[in-house]
C-alpha cells in the first residue's frame, strides 16, 4: 500500500521535519472555514486503500483535536486502507481517572472519540500515564522520550548527577534514567491543594553537592519544577535542571523559568514553543517519530525505536 503523510494545521512545523527525515513530502489538503468558524478539511489527493498518517497533537484550543477527527474521518469515508492518528502530544491525558466526585475521566473520552472517527492505530509519546493505553481498543505505539534524552546525556559527563523525579507519580520515569546511567534517585513529595497550585514539598534523598535532573513528562506552569528546583538548592544541590517532554507552558510558565533556580529546562517539541528562553532547549522528535512510521508500514518492530535500559 502507498504511504500518505498528512499534518493538522498547528503540528505543520514538526510534521514538516517529519516527512523530511522519512522521505516523502507531506500530502496536499485544504483546511475551509465557513463564516462562523466551521471548518472543513478536505484531502486534496486520493488515499483509496493507503497507509494515512495525521500527525497533529491535541494542544489547546480543542480546534486541534476536531480537526485530526475530521481528517481521519475524510481519511475513513475515502476508502483509505490503513488509518494512524500520529499524536505527538495526547491533550487532556492528565484527566485519566476519577479522584473526586463527579469529574470526567478525559482521556478516555478521547481515546473513545478517536476510534469512533475511524482510526486504526495510534502513535504517541510519553502519555501522562502509561494505563492510557488501555482506554483502547486499537493498537497504541506508546513512544518514550528516553529514546530522544539518553542518548543526548551519554555525551555529558554524568559523574556528579543525582536523577530526581519532581512528584511521587513521576517516580518510574526518572528511575529509568537514574538505572541506566548507574546514578542514585531522590524524590519530591507534593501536596496540592487545587491544580497548578502546590501547598507543601519534601525531598527523600540526599542531594548535597550533586548537579541533579530533575526528571517529568510535563511542564505546565512550570510551579512543580521550580518549587521542585528551589527546595532541591536549599538541600544542598550544587545544580538543577529539568528534563520535560511536554512543553505546555502556560500562564506564567516563563517567568517563572527565568526567576527560578532551574538552569536550563530541556524539552522536546512535540509542542511549538510560545516563545523563546534562554532556559529553554527544544530537541527534536521528528526522525523519531519518522522510523516509528517507517516500521509501522514495513510492518518492523516499535520496540526496536525503545532504549533498553
Amino acid at each position: 500500500m502507498d504511504v500518505k503523510l498528512f499534518s493538522g494545521i498547528s503540528s505543520e512545523y514538526l510534521s514538516e521535519k517529519i516527512a523530511d527525515y522519512y522521505g516523502f513530502p507531506l500530502g496536499e489538503k485544504t483546511l475551509l472555514r465557513f463564516s462562523d468558524g466551521e471548518m472543513q478539511p478536505i484531502i486534496n489527493e486520493s488515499v483509496r486503500g493507503s497507509y494515512v498518517f495525521f500527525i497533529q497533537s491535541t494542544f489547546a484550543p480543542a480546534e486541534n483535536l476536531l480537526e485530526l477527527l475530521l481528517l481521519i474521518d475524510s481519511a475513513k469515508r475515502a476508502s483509505a486502507g490503513y488509518i494512524t492518528a500520529v499524536i505527538p502530544y495526547f491533550g487532556y491525558a492528565r484527566q485519566d481517572r476519577k479522584d473526586k466526585p463527579r469529574v470526567p475521566i478525559s482521556a478516555k473520552l478521547l481515546a473513545t472519540m478517536i476510534e469512533a472517527a475511524g482510526a486504526n492505530r495510534i502513535m504517541t509519546m510519553d502519555f501522562h500515564a502509561d494505563q492510557i493505553q488501555g482506554f483502547f481498543d486499537i493498537p497504541v505505539d506508546h513512544l518514550k522520550s528516553e529514546a530522544i534524552y539518553i542518548p543526548y546525556f551519554k555525551e555529558q559527563d554524568l559523574s556528579n548527577v543525582t536523577f530526581a523525579s519532581p512528584d511521587v507519580g513521576g517516580v518510574k520515569r526518572a528511575r529509568t534514567y537514574a538505572k541506566y546511567f548507574e546514578r542514585e534517585l531522590v524524590i519530591c513529595d507534593k501536596y496540592r491543594k487545587r491544580a497548578n497550585e502546590i501547598a507543601g514539598m519534601t525531598v527523600i534523598g540526599d542531594v548535597k553537592g550533586a548537579d541533579v535532573i530533575l526528571v517529568d513528562d510535563i511542564v505546565d506552569t512550570a510551579g512543580t519544577l521550580c518549587r521542585a528546583a528551589d527546595i532541591l538548592m536549599e538541600k544542598g544541590a550544587k545544580s538543577v535542571r529539568a528534563i520535560c517532554t511536554h512543553p505546555v507552558l502556560s500562564g506564567n510558565a516563563y517567568d517563572n523559568i527565568e526567576k527560578s533556580k532551574i538552569q536550563e529546562i530541556i524539552v522536546c517539541d512535540t509542542l511549538p514553543l510560545k516563545k523563546k528562553s534562554k532556559k529553554v532547549k527544544v530537541l527534536s522528535v521528528a526522525k523519531l517519530f519518522a522510523r516509528a512510521i517507517r516500521n509501522t508500514h514495513e510492518h518492523r518492530s516499535i520496540s526496536a525505536l525503545f532504549v533498553d535500559g
